[in-house]
């Protein structure tokens, strides 16, 4: 914590005087070494898969859930990409690689996209931003008991994706699936379908696999390396917004701008996944200037800080794996509940009472 900073403040510097300390290679996106790490992610997935079939023991396979879940998690990050348009400069490359990377994984390329896309133009807003935005008093004291409680009360927040995608956040309404979902414009319906189909041909061969395989066979290979890619994507999302010691602010009206709100973003250490799940962790350079690509990254936070000073948040180093962030990720659900109906510059409050 910075005694006597103001996180809130307007900061000292522009958007442009950031992109300037940049080095200009950073900026470049290279499709043959994206495509390098697709290729070492789908490797180590069906090697993972074909090691933990051929012992299928009680010994190896919490180790491969694990594993596994992380990768898939990783499979997400390179779709991600694909969507920000970071993989490369061939918008029919990002989206065919997208499409087999997030189907695979049960996501609608598209519609995540899209959606995704709304919450970096409007990130740091209370109300506009879409993904992990605070709740405001009002929705918050209407929610029932049972809803704040799954709600703030781990392990369920950290499963909430599945629910995302189809239902949206409280307050929110619309469908990652459903082309006419308020989420879209006319002009995306087509893509919408797309990925809707692709999803569906996803669910399709997993119903066929069970018949195959055992449906008990399908949930150890498949089913429960899900649920860890789910908790992987909750937990990282939630902490690149969340959980910092120090109270950051939310905005709207004309105190909210894209500077302002991609400030209150948080970079996070998690030690060797950091390179397993392709440096997600450096978030903030990535929601400011989301076309550079996943490996310029760290070199890009290290131009920026001299131009962010007090406004970059240098993350809290990681053992071998991050146990640290689940403290980190239980202090905030305790504290962190909701935010004032009004006012431009609102700070995260406290129900005693859900405690």
């Amino acid at each position: 914590m910075v005694v006597g900073f103001d996180p809130g403040a307007p900061p000292p510097f522009k958007l442009s005087d950031i992109r300037a300390a940049i080095p200009n290679h950073c900026w470049v996106k290279d499709p043959w070494r994206s495509m390098s790490y697709v290729v070492r992610d789908v490797v180590v997935v069906f090697g993972l898969a074909a090691v933990a079939a051929y012992f299928n023991n009680w010994a190896v396979w919490p180790l491969y859930w694990f594993a596994q879940g992380t990768m898939f998690w990783a499979l997400f990050v390179l779709g991600h990409d694909c969507g920000h348009g970071s993989f490369s400069n061939d918008p029919k490359l990002n989206s065919v690689v997208g499409h087999l990377l997030h189907s695979s994984i049960l996501v609608p390329y598209h519609g995540w996209r899209i959606s995704h896309r709304t919450h970096h133009q409007n990130h740091g807003h209370v109300e506009n931003d879409e993904s992990w935005h605070p709740l405001s008093e009002k929705i918050y004291k209407n929610l029932d008991n049972a809803t704040k409680k799954l709600r703030f009360t781990l392990p369920f927040p950290m499963l909430a994706y599945p629910i995302y995608l189809w239902n949206r956040s409280p307050g929110k309404t619309g469908s990652h699936f459903h082309p006419d979902s308020d989420l879209f414009v006319p002009s995306e319906r087509k893509d919408v379908i797309t990925s809707t189909v692709c999803w569906t041909a996803m669910v399709a061969l997993l119903v066929g696999l069970s018949f195959v395989m055992g449906p008990l066979q399908l949930l150890k290979l498949y089913g429960i390396p899900y649920l860890g890619f789910v908790t992987w994507l909750d937990l990282v999302t939630y902490l690149h917004h969340h959980g910092h010691e120090q109270k950051l602010p939310w905005y709207r009206g004309e105190e909210w701008s894209y500077l302002r709100g991609g400030l209150t973003t948080l970079d996070r250490d998690y030690g060797w996944i950091n390179n397993i799940h392709h440096d997600i962790g450096t978030h903030v350079i990535h929601h400011l200037f989301p076309q550079i690509p996943h490996y310029h990254l760290i070199e890009a936070t290290e131009a920026a800080k001299p131009v962010l000073g007090k406004y970059y948040r240098e993350p809290q180093k990681s053992g071998p794996l991050p146990f640290y962030l689940l403290g980190v990720l239980l202090r905030s659900m305790k504290k962190d509940h909701y935010v004032s109906d009004t006012g431009d510059v609102v700070y995260y409050q406290t129900d005693p009472e859900l405690n």
